[in-house]
């Protein structure tokens, strides 16, 4: 075994330590991580283009400087991020020859915190669906099994920080998309309040205003560290905690299991939420049954409605971009360019009219005062991550037609996207296993900026029942000894 392989195995802060030490260098920690992605990516598909180059000067002016919270650490970025000098292709073949000129306050603290960022992850097209297999960049696979989906759309970074390529990866979430592969990969996700981040593009529509920038980590105080690194200078923030030494008060935690459909989720994910529940109750806090998402006997509409304001936003936000590339196509882009679900989306949102951009912003803010309203007696609500156990691949290919992806995503993706119309803190913690190993996340969220009380309940479950040592079969861990 390479002496660098041992790095596989520690989070970002004890990475960043050994820098401190001067044990190791930036760029002792960039080769490994190269060794990493050379050994393991061409299996798990999960980085789609990286410039170790670039990195390498960036890791090289890092070396001696002022103490940083993460000090030459290698990370990598989704590809809906755009950051100088890499290619940012949104998962799509109409812009795979882009490349970020320009940065933004998002991308310039994570260049102040230290981060060595060399890749780009993968991404479903433009973010739309809860799966990573694009025609632009193919299959990412989910290293617990390489037949299920590493979930989406984030599960590029899921699935790096899962088979160990990097420790800590940047992650956006607009209805789940950080949450959702993480539990489908077993890591630790965490999507920030609405605006607790710097801004990391224009925020244009109602639809633009859902996502939230955040990461997939192994631990939690690489989360908390990131999310100090980021967090935003314009508004009043509450103080994050450091570790699971900071012991909060206890919680008043709601267990809502149906969903947002009004539906309720498989017997294996009930049991294993049930059990997470459990672990709360014997930690010292207190959980209540009681469906919040569903309170009312007519809210389980509310799901349904969701569901259609979510993309027909996203429909009517890509319409106007495939306008702009009208004019420098000659015409609107088609099936060479963009995916068959992306186009199904763009067209039907066509035909709603031009009171569509009011329906989807009233919705947005009449399921956000509900939720609120309903959860206001909870410091905490856990909910299932997603109703069932990951998906195999193809389930939600974007081939398939828009009425079955709709129907399949409304049945599977039903918990998470209440969050971001709300503006709220979650999280999905890797607590539960099937008896397969199939990982089985935990969903946690709280009132719009109580990130804090998230993490430290965060923390204080990692400590109960830590997953640091749970490596996935196709990890670099596992298939190198490291």
């Amino acid at each position: 075994m390479h002496p660098l392989d041992r790095l596989a195995r520690l989070d970002a802060t004890a990475q960043t330590t050994l820098v401190e030490r001067r044990e190791l260098t930036p760029l002792d920690l960039l080769a490994a991580a190269q060794r990493r992605y050379e050994a393991i990516n061409p299996l798990v598909r999960a980085i789609v283009s990286v410039d170790f180059d670039a990195a390498r000067e960036r890791a090289a002016r890092s070396e001696g400087g002022s103490p940083r919270l993460f000090a030459g650490v290698p990370f990598a970025c989704k590809d809906l991020l755009m950051v100088p000098g890499m290619r940012c292709a949104f998962g799509s073949r109409l812009l795979a020859r882009n490349v970020a000129n320009a940065g933004s306050p998002f991308t310039k603290k994570l260049d102040e915190a230290g981060l060595v960022t060399f890749a780009k992850t993968s991404t479903s097209e433009f973010g739309l669906l809860g799966s990573t297999e694009t025609l632009a960049d193919g299959i990412t696979h989910n290293p617990w099994n390489l037949s299920l989906s590493a979930a989406g759309s984030s599960g590029g970074a899921a699935a790096a920080v899962a088979a160990g390529l990097v420790a800590l990866a940047h992650a956006s979430d607009g209805g789940g998309s950080v949450r959702i592969p993480a539990a489908a990969n077993g890591v630790f996700g965490f999507k920030p309040s609405r605006g607790r981040t710097a801004p990391s593009a224009p925020t244009t529509s109602s639809f633009d205003a859902l996502v939230s920038d955040g990461c997939v980590s192994r631990s939690v105080r690489d989360a908390a560290r990131w999310l100090r690194a980021v967090q935003s200078d314009e508004c009043a923030l509450e103080p994050l905690p450091t570790s699971a030494a900071e012991r909060a008060p206890r919680l008043r935690i709601a267990l809502a299991l149906r969903s947002l459909m009004g539906t309720e989720p498989s017997s294996e994910v009930r049991r294993a939420i049930e059990q997470t529940a459990q672990l709360c109750r014997e930690l010292g806090h207190t959980v209540i049954e009681d469906d919040v998402l569903t309170r009312e006997a007519d809210d389980s509409s509310n799901g349904r409605a969701l569901s259609d304001a979510f993309f027909a936003g996203a429909g009517l936000s890509l319409g106007a971009m495939c306008a702009m590339f009208a004019t420098m196509l000659g015409r609107e882009p088609g099936p060479e360019e963009l995916e068959p679900f992306t186009l199904a989306v763009i067209a039907h949102a066509r035909t709603l009219g031009a009171e569509a951009p009011a329906m989807v912003r009233r919705t947005f803010e009449r399921c956000a005062a509900r939720y609120l309203a309903a959860t206001q007696h909870y410091d905490v609500i856990l909910t299932p991550v997603i109703a069932q156990r990951p998906w195999q691949l193809g389930w939600l290919s974007p081939l398939l037609s828009r009425e079955e992806l709709l129907r399949r995503t409304e049945s599977a993706v039903c918990y998470t996207p209440i969050q971001n119309v709300a503006g709220c803190p979650a999280m999905s913690v890797p607590l539960c296993w099937a008896d397969d190993e199939t990982p089985i996340g935990s969903h946690f969220a709280a009132a719009p900026g109580r990130d804090s009380s998230l993490l430290s309940l965060a923390f204080e479950l990692e400590q109960a029942r830590p997953w640091a040592d749970r490596w996935a079969p196709h990890s670099f861990v596992r298939a190198y000894g490291a």
